[in-house]
């Protein structure tokens, strides 16, 4: 842990800069839409925005990270199961490797932890979320009707001690993902 990282919550002098941050992070990502940037303001701007969750990594007075979580809801057709959507995560490309992600994704389950909400769901390497608890979704019967390249890049976490115990179904992400 960077002991001169700061972590707070994101507040509207970062806006623009956030997006930039974003493009920059997914710039040479192969396995990118280029779209990151425009989902972080889509996102911002959705009803279900909670402006707690969306938080900004500061070293020396410079953003050079971000991390978003929006709620999102688990449906099995009998039982809906509240939980987040992890995305996207961004840090500046010099920056990167220095732990400051890890550092976001820490605040950002505290906050999400004090804020009521028990699970997060994300899309993304299955070599990188792990480190963070992350697991297959199928562990718990939690799907997403997004075509994905496999079943392991579709992961999720408890946040606390059996979460996701009985919690199954076809994730509803927001509209501003489909948009």
């Amino acid at each position: 842990m960077n002991p001169n990282i700061i972590t707070r919550k994101e507040n509207t002098f970062d806006h623009n800069w956030v997006i930039e941050l974003t493009e920059k992070a997914f710039e040479s990502l192969e396995i990118s839409d280029h779209n990151e940037g425009k989902l972080v303001d889509k996102l911002r701007k959705a009803p279900t925005f909670i402006e707690e969750l969306s938080l900004v990594a500061e070293l020396n007075g410079q953003v050079v990270g971000h991390i978003l979580f929006t709620p999102i809801i688990i449906d099995n057709g009998e039982q809906q199961f509240q939980s987040l959507v992890l995305a996207p995560v961004s840090v500046l490309p010099e920056f990167q490797k220095q732990g400051i992600g890890g550092q976001l994704f820490r605040a950002g389950h505290q906050k999400a932890l004090e804020l009521g909400f028990q699970s997060v769901i994300l899309i993304g390497h299955p070599e990188y979320y792990p480190r963070f608890g992350y697991k297959p979704a199928s562990i718990w019967g939690i799907k997403t009707q997004i075509p994905l390249p496999s079943d392991d890049v579709f992961m999720a976490v408890e946040l606390t001690d059996g979460a996701l115990t009985g919690v199954s179904g076809m994730v509803v992400f927001p509209p501003e993902f489909g948009e």
